[in-house]
């Protein structure tokens, strides 16, 4: 099939609830994907931060295969080897919390959501978020998303939600009540503009969750596995969340989530409280196992950091030579460029040109390459967004 019959196809038989390009993206490799038209593209968001670890990992693509002719899937009414596996290699890179495993990003915080408040007690049933935040979008997950565009049309939404904005601390304090069966925060915000929690705001959740009773958060579904130069964004703060929601990088680019807590909350998901049919399915933990394997065999963590300060040196350098360039923030390869005016055209013209990024929020340009990126790629990558930003001068 080529292009325009593809697209004819999604128009006839596929909803339309995604804003798509008019492309059809026919491989992947590495950092770089391959469109039906031959086109290879540089690709600096891969699947929405999904293929942390390059798209077609070849540890990821060996483990599934090989887990194809043995056992695709095996419902939890049965113990399996691969999903206590990767349980004890998350909970020894993390808090030693106890897992529970799902499909998505959405569906660990809605596990998390409901932890927080059958661990607590009965008076609990509120929860506070943060403005820019976006934990998913089922009605528990899209509530918590404190962006009403995301939720308007789908009034009445779940009560008891509470919105603060992100590193406010005293508007944080002055919501927080005993009636606050947990808070949900990111450590760096990622669809809301990458933006970093401050350590003092961090620490004040702490304190506020140690003194009530109530649970402390952390969803880590982009920021975790090492993007951020750590294996999870908590460890840049010094504390210890009691519940941590995984996904997104997890896999390798195979469908997974996991939410972790401390075993004390954790107790308090008995059988019959919760449940995932595909959670924790032989398929998704031989990929993220793999996926972890790599991530400590080819010392991505460390090409990380190294990269990520690559990066924002040689995006801080276009910034002197462009105004429309505000600042650059983030940590590791979660970067975002904000911007002075609209950023959408700049993606656009990119991806024309065989970089594809990501612009959020309307004036935030996010880089957000897998751990695998090289110093030769990002100076690919600059060189084109420069050449973007000068033709638009």
């Amino acid at each position: 099939m080529n292009t325009q019959e593809v697209i004819g196809m999604f128009d006839k038989y596929v909803i339309g609830n995604y804003p798509r390009l008019p492309r059809v993206i026919a491989k992947g490799k590495g950092n770089y994907i391959f469109d039906l038209d031959g086109k290879k593209i540089l690709d600096l968001f891969p699947g929405w931060a999904v293929s942390g670890i390059g798209h077609c990992h070849p540890k990821v693509v060996k483990a599934v295969c090989q887990q194809a002719k043995i056992l695709l899937h095996m419902d939890n009414t049965f113990y399996t080897e691969l999903q206590g596996k990767l349980a004890q290699m998350l909970s020894e890179r993390a808090f030693g919390g106890k897992l529970f495993f799902c499909n998505s990003g959405a569906e660990a915080n809605e596990a998390a959501l409901k932890l927080a408040r059958i661990s607590t007690e009965k008076k609990k049933y509120k929860y506070i978020t943060t403005f820019g935040s976006f934990h998913g979008r089922t009605f528990g997950a899209m509530t918590a998303t404190a962006q009403p565009k995301k939720f308007e049309p789908f009034q009445p939404v779940v009560p008891g939600f509470i919105y603060v904005p992100y590193n406010d601390v005293d508007a944080l304090k002055n919501a927080f009540n005993d009636e606050v069966a947990g808070i949900m925060i990111e450590p760096i915000q990622g669809e809301g503009g990458v933006h970093v929690a401050s350590e003092e705001y961090i620490k004040t959740i702490r304190e506020l969750c140690d003194k009530s009773g109530a649970r402390m958060i952390f969803d880590e579904v982009q920021t975790g596995m090492g993007r951020t130069g750590k294996w999870f964004g908590y460890q840049h703060f010094g504390i210890e969340p009691d519940i941590m929601t995984l996904s997104k990088t997890l896999g390798g680019g195979v469908a997974v989530g996991a939410m972790m807590a401390k075993p004390e909350i954790a107790a308090s998901l008995v059988p019959g409280t919760h449940a995932s049919t595909f959670g924790g399915n032989c398929i998704a933990c031989a990929a993220a196992i793999a996926t972890i394997e790599a991530i400590d065999e080819e010392n991505m963590i460390d090409n990380a950091v190294k990269m990520g300060q690559y990066a924002v040196e040689k995006l801080n350098a276009l910034k002197a030579k462009y105004d429309i360039i505000d600042h650059v923030r983030g940590k590791g390869l979660m970067i975002g460029i904000q911007l002075n005016s609209p950023g959408g055209e700049i993606v656009a013209k990119c991806l024309e040109k065989g970089l594809r990024i990501n612009c959020t929020q309307d004036t935030v340009i996010r880089f957000m390459p897998a751990m695998i990126i090289t110093q030769a790629e990002l100076d690919k990558a600059v060189k084109i967004l420069d050449s973007v930003l000068k033709s638009m001068k």
